[in-house]
């Protein structure tokens, strides 16, 4: 039964526009603690995002999947490495973007391995990088093995997952056993140095489990689909999504919930809030129609959702080249500005009162540019496809 779902469109471009707002504050030392990542082990709202968005991945291929089964094992082969491919490809042109960057007064190219410092280069991995692998992987999985096989090949890759991090480490930062990986196959140069230590939060083995939430999603949307809009659909979700709950929680207690190393626990525990998520909205939309500006804002953001997450990290790296002159320092030096953060500095960093504000409002400004040419595009029929 092929039925459209408009909740899950929303669903989708509100996990677009949410990835939105955590990955553009005002300034990274004024934010919210819910608008934050754990630190370490637990879970924010913040720490919902990326796996929502996995799940609304492996959702959306559950609706194109029967059309790639039925041009056999050539078609799918094409389309899904030429998918994963241009992901990837993507995420390494924003990783690496924009080639150069400011040295005193001058502009110097950015070296995949920089010459002067052998332990910095451009990362391999990233956001981007893990949908694509993810996607890729999990496409595999559910092409040969169906939604069956899937399902147990999930839950194998779970329970590897937890005994790998329990006998060939531990779950501390500096001892979990994916760096020693990450280290050899990627080098320190490529990996994430933003914890302090060189450790990747999209890292080789933690994208095992990643692989699993795209599953989850297809496995959700298939179920949706052959059961039809109706009660016992929703139902069922609410069941599996609590079940889910239930069983993150106790793994949680030997297994920590963890994004940074995305351990099975967290895997399981946001699949089951994002299932959940779902069946509240295909209730209230489908159900009960409620619709208005706000479903509609986030479908928006869902139609063109890989394109308006990429274009949110190229416009704000791409304007930081150009330097508009703002003050001298105590020491004389210029203190430059530049198009993209000019708004914040100069005008909402000087909101009275709490200055995590300031850097909130920023970060929806931030979000209504976004929409406005999500809006304008889909006015136009401009649908970018990858």
């Amino acid at each position: 039964m092929n039925q459209r779902f408009y909740s899950l469109d929303v669903f989708r471009g509100a996990t677009v526009c949410l990835m939105i707002l955590v990955n553009n504050p005002g300034s990274w030392s004024h934010i919210y603690p819910p608008l934050g990542h754990a630190p370490w082990h637990g879970l924010t709202p913040t720490d919902l995002v990326f796996p929502f968005f996995l799940f609304a991945v492996g959702n959306a291929l559950s609706f194109v999947m029967p059309r790639l089964q039925s041009g056999g094992d050539g078609a799918f082969w094409k389309k899904v490495i030429k998918r994963s491919l241009l992901i990837y490809l993507i995420g390494l042109f924003l990783t690496w973007w924009p080639f150069v960057r400011w040295s005193d007064n001058h502009l110097v190219f950015r070296h995949w391995v920089d010459p002067n410092n052998p332990e910095n280069g451009v990362r391999i991995l990233g956001v981007l990088a893990r949908i694509a692998i993810s996607y890729f992987f999990a496409s595999i999985i559910i092409y040969y093995l169906k939604p069956r096989g899937a399902f147990f090949i999930a839950l194998l890759l779970l329970l590897f997952y937890w005994a790998l991090c329990f006998l060939l480490g531990d779950y501390t930062m500096a001892g979990w056993f994916g760096n020693k990986v990450d280290r050899v196959v990627l080098g320190v140069a490529h990996m994430y140095k933003g914890e302090g230590i060189p450790f990747d939060p999209e890292g080789i083995m933690s994208t095992m489990t990643a692989i699993v939430q795209v599953i989850f999603g297809y496995l959700v949307g298939d179920y949706i689909q052959k059961k039809g809009k109706n009660f016992e659909m929703v139902s069922g979700l609410f069941v599996a999504g609590v079940a889910f709950l239930i069983t993150g929680f106790c793994w949680d207690t030997v297994f920590p919930i963890n994004k940074k190393i995305w351990t099975s626990s967290y895997t399981i525990y946001t699949t089951g809030l994002a299932i959940i998520t779902i069946a509240t909205m295909i209730y209230l939309i489908e159900f009960k129609n409620v619709k208005g500006w706000l479903t509609k804002f986030f479908d928006v953001f869902g139609k063109n959702a890989l394109f308006v997450f990429a274009l949110s990290a190229f416009l704000p790296k791409g304007l930081a080249l150009i330097r508009i002159p703002d003050h001298l320092n105590d020491k004389g030096k210029m203190v430059y500005t530049n198009p993209w953060n000019w708004l914040y500095q100069k005008v909402l960093i000087n909101i009275p009162g709490d200055p995590r504000l300031g850097s909130l409002l920023y970060a929806i400004c931030v979000i209504i540019l976004m929409w406005a040419i999500c809006y304008w595009m889909d006015k136009k029929k401009i649908y970018v496809k990858v």
